[in-house]
């Protein structure tokens, strides 16, 4: 039985992005996935959440890409106003960014996206 061997760009990628999400890592926003090529931060229920748990983030290593899934954006569409072109053109679905190579620029708004994010989730009191 063959198998797949890791593409070693979309480890670095990985990387990269993981790194991103990882600095919100915390007992509020704790990883519910930490595994090679797949993280996933997802906080506890809250009063604002009506019960549920609320997914933060998270990067997957897939066949063709990296994804980067930030859910503020789906939440709250507003904080793509003002997002890059190249940035946007990196987006599938609502909430979703893909990457096949690493690119700092992208990296680098993606992380100040991610910052406005959480900190709208904070303050919705969706994340303690």
């Amino acid at each position: 039985m063959a198998t797949t061997k890791p593409n070693p760009e979309f480890q670095a990628v990985h990387a990269r992005l993981r790194a991103i999400l990882a600095k919100y890592e915390s007992r509020a926003l704790p990883a519910l996935k930490d595994e090679p090529g797949d993280y996933v931060l997802q906080g506890p229920p809250t009063p604002a959440s009506r019960g549920r748990d609320v997914w933060f983030g998270g990067v997957r290593t897939g066949k063709s890409y990296v994804s980067y899934h930030l859910m503020p954006v789906y939440a709250f569409p507003e904080l793509l106003r003002g997002v890059s072109p190249e940035l946007k053109r990196r987006m599938q679905g609502k909430s979703c960014f893909n990457f096949r190579t690493a690119d700092a620029g992208l990296f680098r708004e993606l992380a100040q996206l991610t910052e406005q994010g959480y900190r709208r989730f904070k303050r919705e009191k969706l994340i303690g």
